[in-house]
């Protein structure tokens, strides 16, 4: 039996985190055309480097250009927003983070040291001219100042825009989920952006054989955000059981497949600045019934999440005419 749905079905069902979206669409002529952009996942809204949030991340498969993965491997924290867009824009995206944190924090580069940023990425070139590089930095920072608590958008938007998921348009999907157990109540929300697979490889839908027409095996990002008191090692757990949800959607994680997921907790916060030596949380047991169904939650937010970025997006004309189309659900 299926576990409950948040009240917007969203990642931003998890109080304090939100979303924003930049997305870049323009012909250029006949040969090429803009069909990009970036997604931001913010964490909660206050200021992250200086109250960090402990995260984990999960290579399924190891196809992928992310950045910032080895710090938050060896610290179990992130102190930035969390970035999506397309592979050959992951520095001008970093730069554009990095420019927004500095803003804000402007102890960082001299007295409170440097930072570590997160970007992920798929390959969008087969809809989008990438060679053009058309996000600059600025659209980082737009797609973090448009980061609202409200539902996401969802499909062709942001770092989706020139997605493409089991043949049809993909993009930008999310979905969340509640646990119960034991008088507490935990919400568990997933964002991806998917970019991966063939239509006959679907278990969700009766598409048919469709043809991945991406340069690579494709790509899904995958970003989970929970209240639950967990820290590195179990949300690395959590990571974990995203593998779950795309195995169960028809996915093979094949060979040249960027699958890598990304796991947060907004409890538990780690503050910057403290001037005590010793520091102490409360976090579940591992062997307390809410976590099995936090690994119930995982899975069936990222399963929904991925079709819900097939539902919400739209048929989409790209470079030298070429079009995908919206998903037969």
């Amino acid at each position: 039996m299926g576990l409950d749905k948040g009240k917007k079905n969203c990642i931003t069902d998890v109080e304090g985190v939100q979303v924003g979206h930049k997305t870049l669409y323009e012909k250029l002529n006949e040969e090429e055309t803009i069909c990009t952009g970036v997604t931001a996942i913010l964490p909660h809204s206050g200021n992250l480097f200086y109250d960090k949030v402990r995260a984990a991340s999960y290579v399924i498969n190891g196809y992928g250009k992310t950045s910032g993965l080895v710090q938050v491997e060896e610290l179990g924290l992130i102190e930035s927003p969390i970035m999506l867009t397309n592979t050959l824009s992951v520095g001008p995206v970093m730069e554009g983070t990095i420019t927004h944190m500095l803003e804000q924090n402007k102890e960082l580069g001299s007295s409170a040291g440097t930072l570590n940023v997160v970007v992920g990425e798929c390959n969008d070139g087969f809809l989008n001219s990438m060679r053009r590089q058309a996000v600059r930095p600025e659209h980082a920072i737009e797609a973090i100042q448009n980061a609202k608590s409200s539902a996401s958008e969802q499909g062709a938007v942001g770092a989706g825009k020139g997605m493409i998921c089991f043949g049809y348009k993909g993009g930008i999907g999310t979905a969340s989920r509640i646990v119960t157990a034991a008088g507490g109540k935990y919400t568990v929300g997933c964002l991806v952006l998917s970019n991966f697979g063939e239509g006959d490889d679907a278990l969700f839908a009766d598409f048919p054989k469709k043809k991945n027409p991406n340069s690579t095996d494709g790509s899904i990002m995958m970003i989970v955000a929970t209240d639950a008191p967990l820290y590195d090692r179990q949300l690395k757990r959590l990571a974990k059981r995203t593998a779950a949800g795309l195995g169960r959607v028809g996915s093979h994680m094949n060979n040249g497949s960027g699958d890598i997921a990304i796991a947060f907790s907004t409890s538990n916060t780690y503050p910057h600045n403290a001037n005590e030596h010793l520091d102490s949380i409360s976090y579940l047991r591992d062997d307390h019934k809410a976590m099995n169904q936090l690994f119930q939650a995982v899975t069936e937010a990222t399963e929904e999440a991925i079709i819900n970025s097939l539902k919400y997006a739209e048929t989409t004309v790209g470079q030298r005419g070429r079009i995908i189309e919206k998903a037969p659900l």
